[in-house]
């Protein structure tokens, strides 16, 4: 006698299956759009920033990282210096005055846009450092044995510095992250970024939570708003004694830095202890900041380990 398999499913499976609809049937709860996007779907909206980018850390092997910060504005020297050749050009069309930008308040808007456009030049050379000790980086730590990716060039998925680090360690041949954010104008990932590891984030703070848990070390380049931000809150992690394991933080462009801020004037107000200018470093080239990490990282998270034992899966610092 035929059986009738019409509604017949496999009772092992949890696979989604298709069925034709008898009435009005109402979607599967994680299929309705409108409850995802709505307030009470937030939770699960955060819980998917956590455990969608843990399982493709895991899927390709990352076991921590090297984060690089600074500003999104700078441009690598060939692209500053084209758009100030440009600009110099007789008969130049007049640019648009921008307000945000350094000199977008001065009276000459010509005079104001070669003004940016030279100190872009100027400010070029910290993207070419970037990618110079982005490389460097890379090419050391696929030297490095052991089943997962060490120390892997992780940035905030953007332009200028962010483009910088993800196109050094690309073009040594090394995996690199970007963690970028969706915002209102738009950060679009830059190009350097390995395809698998080019995330997506809309929630601030779980994008900050994947730069300070994997990351063995910081190296903050000159940048804005948003890079004091992420600077200071591993600074405050580290002093408060919240990460389980030693962070390296270099800060890069001691003039640079020196102008912007005074930590000892924090130190003799009373606001900082003296010894908590003792959690970052100091750096003026690519070499003097390698072999920094190159240094710290060896001593606090390479220490040897009996044979038998496995290295850790993701982002625990070795004993």
């Amino acid at each position: 006698m035929p059986t009738n398999n019409k509604n017949t499913e496999s009772k092992n499976s949890d696979a989604v299956v298709t069925v034709k609809p008898h009435g009005n049937v109402a979607p599967l709860a994680y299929l309705n759009e409108d409850y995802l996007n709505s307030p009470d779907g937030r939770i699960l909206r955060i819980l998917s920033e956590y455990a969608e980018p843990l399982s493709r850390f895991r899927r390709e092997k990352i076991q921590d990282t090297v984060v690089f910060f600074g500003s999104a504005r700078f441009a690598s020297l060939s692209d500053a210096e084209n758009a100030l050749t440009i600009l110099e050009k007789p008969g130049a069309a007049k640019p648009a005055k921008g307000p945000d930008l350094p000199g977008g308040d001065d009276a000459d808007e010509v005079q104001a846009a070669l003004k940016r456009a030279h100190a872009a030049v100027q400010m070029a050379r910290f993207y070419e450092d970037a990618r110079t000790l982005a490389r460097m980086l890379t090419e050391w730590t696929t030297t490095l044995p052991g089943k997962r990716h060490r120390f892997v060039v992780t940035s905030g998925g953007g332009p200028g510095i962010m483009e910088a680090a993800n196109r050094g360690a690309s073009e040594a041949g090394g995996k690199t992250i970007g963690l970028n954010i969706r915002l209102p104008f738009e950060q679009f990932p830059n190009p350097y970024i390995t395809p698998e590891l080019n995330f997506e984030f809309h929630y601030f703070f779980m994008r900050k939570y994947w730069f300070a848990y994997l990351s063995k070390a910081l190296v903050v380049f000159p940048g804005g708003f948003g890079t004091l931000d992420e600077f200071f809150e591993i600074l405050t992690l580290a002093q408060t004694q919240k990460l389980a394991k030693k962070i390296l933080v270099i800060v890069y462009g001691k003039e640079y830095w020196n102008q912007v801020l005074n930590l000892q004037a924090l130190s003799d107000a009373g606001a900082i202890s003296p010894e908590d200018q003792k959690l970052f470093t100091f750096a003026d080239s690519p070499e003097e900041a390698f072999e920094c990490l190159k240094e710290g990282l060896t001593r606090y998270h390479l220490t040897a380990k009996p044979a038998a034992e496995e290295g850790p899966e993701i982002a625990k610092t070795l004993p």
